[in-house]
C-alpha cells in the first residue's frame, strides 16, 4: 500500500445540483491495490497506518483524472487549422489528414503520439473517435491498453459527402466492426462505440446497420456529431426531412450509452428527446469558439435534464489539455450573458473529472473517494512558475482550484496514475 499527502480536490457531488468542492488541504489518501481504501486528513490516516510507505507530494494539487468525452485520435497532428468554418475546415484540413491513417505504420505513430499526449494532459479516461480504417482503430486500442488508458472508441463510418478513400459499404462496416468489437469490447479497460462520422455522411441504411450493432453488442456505446454548424444542420434536415437529433433515433441510436458531441444549435425538440432517452451531450467549447460554430447553450441542457461534460476535440480545437477546455467553457458561458451559467471553479472540476466520468458509464473513476479506483494526477508547475505563485498564494482550497484552472497546462502535470500505477511524464 502507498499513502499520499496531498492537497486533494474532488467533485463527487454534482455542484449544478448543490454539491460542494471536497477538500483537504494537508490529506491523506491509501491506495492498496490500485483502490482508494481510505481518506481523510493526513494526520487521521498516517496514524490508521502507520507503517505504510509515504508519498509526500507538495505544492500542488491531487486532482482526479481528467475524463474526455470527445476526441478524435487521428486529428493529433492537424492542430491549428484556423481561420476556417467546420465543413471547409474538414475538406481542406483535418480529412486529408485522417486519409493518411490508410497507411498502419503511419497510423500507429499517431496513436502513439495520441496516447502519450492524453497521458501528459493528466487525462486517463477518454470517449475516443477512431479511424475511418480498422487497421488504424485497432492500433489506437493496442496502444491504449499497452499504457493502461481507459478508452472507448470505434470504426468511424461514413458512406456519402467525405473523401471517397474514407467511406465503407453497409456491409463492410457491420462486418469491420464487429471484428473489433469482438476483439476490444471488455477487454482490459476497452470498450466499443458504434461511430458514424455524422448524420450528414451517413445513409439511413448506414445508420441503420448502426442500429444493427447497438443491438447486437452487450453494453456497446454509440457516439456521434450533431448540431455543431449552421450549414451543417441545414443540409441534414434537407436530407432527413426531421431533426438532427432524430436522425439518430429514427434509428433506436439514443440513450443512455450515447454521447453526441457539440449540439450548439438544438431546438427545444430535440433537447426534450435527449433528455427522454437519457443521452449525454459532449461540450466542445475550444473547438465551437476556434470554427465559429457558436456559443453552448448549457443552461437549456441542464433545464431539459441533459447530463454534460466536456471534449476536446483535438484537430478543432487548441490541444488535448482539459484544463485549457474547461477554462473556455468559463469564457463561452460569460459570453452568453444573462443567458449563460455563472461557472465557478468548482463547476469546472466537475465538468472535467466526474460529470465526464458519469456521462461514460465509468462509475468507478471520477472521484478520490474510499472504493474508487486511483485515476489522478498531481498537478504542480516548476517553482518559479506562475501557477506555482498563485498556488502559494490562493487564499483557501477553490482559490486554488481557480488558480489551476486559469494557469493549468499539460506541462504543470507532474504525475499522472491509472488503477494506482503512475504513467507519467
Amino acid at each position: 500500500m502507498t499513502l499520499y499527502r496531498a492537497a486533494i480536490l474532488d467533485t463527487p457531488d454534482d455542484p449544478f445540483t448543490g454539491g460542494r468542492l471536497r477538500a483537504e488541504l494537508d490529506g491523506g489518501l491509501l491506495v492498496r491495490a490500485g483502490v482508494i481504501v481510505d481518506r481523510g486528513g493526513f494526520a487521521d490516516v498516517r496514524r490508521r497506518h502507520p507503517e505504510e510507505d509515504l508519498q509526500t507530494l507538495d505544492g500542488g494539487l491531487l486532482l482526479p483524472g481528467l475524463v474526455d468525452t470527445h476526441v478524435h485520435y487521428p486529428q493529433v497532428r492537424a492542430i491549428g487549422g484556423l481561420g476556417m468554418p467546420l465543413l471547409e475546415w474538414l475538406e481542406r484540413y483535418a480529412l486529408p489528414e485522417e486519409a493518411r491513417l490508410a497507411d498502419p505504420s503511419y497510423a500507429a505513430s499517431v496513436a502513439d503520439d495520441f496516447v502519450r499526449s492524453l497521458v501528459r494532459a493528466g487525462t486517463t479516461s477518454a470517449l475516443v473517435f477512431g479511424a475511418h480504417f480498422a487497421p488504424a482503430t485497432d492500433a489506437l486500442f493496442t496502444r491504449a491498453a499497452a499504457t493502461g488508458l481507459r478508452i472507448t472508441s470505434g470504426l468511424v463510418l461514413s458512406d456519402r459527402e467525405m473523401h471517397d478513400d474514407l467511406l465503407i459499404t453497409a456491409d463492410e462496416a457491420l462486418q469491420q466492426s464487429r471484428a473489433l468489437a469482438r476483439k476490444w469490447h471488455g477487454t482490459g479497460r476497452a470498450r466499443y462505440a458504434v461511430t458514424p462520422r455524422f448524420s450528414l455522411s451517413c445513409t439511413d441504411e448506414l445508420l441503420a446497420v448502426c442500429g444493427e450493432l447497438v443491438r447486437e453488442i452487450p453494453d456497446v456505446w454509440f457516439t456521434s456529431h450533431v448540431n455543431e454548424n449552421l450549414a451543417e444542420i441545414a443540409q441534414v434536415h434537407e436530407q432527413f426531412a426531421g431533426t438532427y437529433v432524430g436522425s439518430y433515433d429514427a434509428h433506436g441510436l439514443l440513450g443512455p450509452r450515447s454521447v453526441l458531441a457539440h449540439n450548439v444549435h438544438v431546438s427545444d425538440e430535440e433537447l426534450r428527446l435527449l433528455g427522454d432517452r437519457g443521452a449525454g451531450v459532449a461540450h466542445c467549447p475550444a473547438s465551437n469558439c476556434s470554427l465559429g460554430s457558436g456559443l453552448f447553450p448549457l443552461g437549456r441542457h441542464l433545464a431539459h435534464g441533459v447530463r454534460v461534460a466536456l471534449g476536446t476535440d483535438v484537430g478543432g480545437g487548441t490541444g488535448l489539455s482539459m484544463f485549457k477546455e474547461a477554462l473556455q467553457a468559463y469564457f463561452v458561458q460569460q459570453l452568453r450573458g444573462p443567458d449563460g451559467i455563472p461557472l465557478g471553479p468548482v463547476h469546472l472540476l466537475h465538468l472535467a473529472t466526474s460529470a465526464g466520468a458519469a456521462l461514460l458509464g465509468l462509475d468507478h473513476v471520477g472521484d478520490l473517494s474510499v472504493g474508487k479506483r486511483f485515476d489522478a494526477l498531481w498537478l504542480r508547475g516548476a517553482d518559479d512558475s506562475l501557477l506555482q505563485l498563485n498556488l502559494r498564494n490562493a487564499s483557501d482550497a477553490e482559490g486554488a482550484l481557480a488558480k489551476a484552472f486559469a494557469l493549468g497546462t499539460d506541462a504543470a502535470v507532474a504525475s499522472v496514475w491509472i488503477d494506482g500505477e503512475r504513467l507519467a511524464p
